[in-house]
């Protein structure tokens, strides 16, 4: 196991060349880029742009843990979004081949696509609630998705990448067990997950347990805490998960892969208001690694 960071909370969009120098001046080796849209993939992901940060990262001794692209429409009930949703992923899944990564990575998409409320609302809030058009028949809208996720796990198949998907609130898998359901229903090599467990916490799944539950299909982390009344992204060892005990799953699935840090709810991140991290965030980051390499030392677990 080793660490990364995740570009978009140092730099929210495009272009990330000065956030790759900020992760690397602060010793990361692993980092993860991100498509936010199909716009970003055709108009930003130029193979000349995608050659120019290959050439930073390999100069900065960085490496490309996977590639973010969601692909919107894939849980759209109308067909036509749906089909786009796929070709907009072929062109992701050629992205993250160009850039060397072994790894696609997507958010379980919502039932129907339907707007949710944010998590981080509830502590604050009386009720969290969502429109739901009458007359949706739910078990053909997840066959529906079901159907797209087997196309976009084809497509990863013939490129030679791992489909690595995240669980997340409100979303059509928000559990391990949830994810495990999809796996089910697609057989598919290339298909594992993201494993989040600032995503799974708040939904019910202690995330120790849910390693064990998803086993050798963890292909790739992203590590941030809270303390389980929202998906807040905290620094860990700030909220309430047992980051020792999932350390430990993790070693005991045989996970080797990339432990990427991603905080989306601390002091100075970047985000769509505020483009570029301030300085207090790098000091969230480096505290964040300090603290799990320090109990990774205490229980006998090995990291790189």
């Amino acid at each position: 196991m080793q660490f990364g960071a995740s570009i978009w909370p140092f730099q929210w969009t495009p272009p990330y060349d000065d956030g790759l120098r900020r992760l690397a001046g602060l010793g990361i080796k692993n980092t993860e880029l991100i498509a936010w849209d199909a716009q970003a993939l055709r108009e930003h992901y130029t193979p000349q742009r995608i050659a120019a940060y290959r050439s930073l990262l390999s100069d900065l001794g960085m490496t490309m843990s996977e590639f973010v692209y969601s692909a919107r429409g894939a849980a759209n009930p109308d067909a036509s979004a749906r089909r786009a949703a796929v070709e907009n992923f072929r062109r992701a899944a050629d992205v993250a081949k160009e850039f060397g990564t072994g790894i696609i990575n997507s958010v379980v998409p919502t039932p129907f696509e339907l707007p949710m409320p944010r998590m981080q609302d509830m502590p604050l809030t009386q009720e969290l609630s969502v429109e739901i058009p009458a007359g949706l028949d739910w078990a053909e809208g997840y066959r529906q998705y079901v159907d797209v996720l087997a196309q976009l796990c084809a497509i990863c198949e013939q490129v030679g990448l791992k489909y690595a998907l995240e669980t997340h609130p409100h979303r059509w898998a928000s559990t391990a067990i949830g994810l495990l359901r999809l796996f089910d229903h697609v057989k598919s090599p290339a298909l594992g997950a993201n494993f989040d467990p600032s995503h799974l916490f708040p939904c019910g799944d202690l995330p120790q347990m849910a390693v064990y539950e998803l086993g050798n299909h963890i292909f790739h982390c992203h590590f941030s805490d809270n303390d389980g009344t929202s998906n807040a992204h905290w620094r860990p060892g700030r909220g309430k998960i047992d980051w020792a005990q999932t350390l430990i799953a993790l070693r005991d699935t045989g996970f080797d892969g990339v432990i990427s840090i991603e905080l989306e709810d601390v002091p100075d991140r970047a985000n769509n208001r505020s483009v570029t991290a301030g300085p207090l965030f790098d000091r969230e980051n480096t505290e964040s690694i300090r603290y799990l390499r320090d109990l990774a030392r205490q229980i006998g677990v090995p990291l790189a």
